[in-house]
């Protein structure tokens, strides 16, 4: 398992800054919320360009690359010792795109002999910067910052 991720933090500012988030599937994230949402991100494969995985990754989870000016975010770590790597890009999403995650199949419930399959990303939600900070995995929150600031030094 690689201790890198890529991903992109889709945001629009229509009228005021509004961050896309990826709620994880499965059973063992039904029940969190604060601290558990995600920018929509993925492994990196070897000798892979770091913003090609994060473009990769997006395709794969969302079923789209958006369009536009690529701001790097440069990377944080997370608790559990990976690397994520984020860049941001201002994107309106389609008003006919469907949701249409992929699906991963884990033992349930443990020790059951008895498999299921379950989204990879159950929902994803536009937040504004506020509600997205508290819904973030704590690590990632720097990302939002960071965007927040980009904005600052360009007006």
């Amino acid at each position: 398992m690689s201790n890198l991720s890529a991903g992109i933090l889709l945001f629009n500012r229509k009228p005021s800054l509004e961050i896309l988030l990826a709620h994880p599937g499965g059973p063992y994230w039904w029940d969190k919320d604060e601290g558990a949402w995600s920018i929509p991100k993925g492994e990196v494969d070897e000798d892979e360009d770091l913003l090609d995985a994060a473009k990769r990754e997006f395709q794969e989870e969302l079923g789209f690359v958006p369009e536009g000016e690529f701001i790097k975010l440069d990377s944080v770590k997370q608790k559990g010792g990976k690397t994520v790597y984020c860049w941001a890009v201002e994107y309106q999403i389609p008003d006919d795109f469907i949701f249409a995650p992929n699906e991963f199949e884990i033992e349930w419930p443990p020790n059951s002999g008895k498999t299921e399959l379950f989204p990879e990303i159950d929902r994803i939600e536009y937040f504004g910067a506020f509600e997205a900070r508290k819904k973030i995995n704590p690590a990632q929150r720097e990302f939002i910052s960071r965007l927040i600031g980009y904005f600052s030094q360009n007006q």
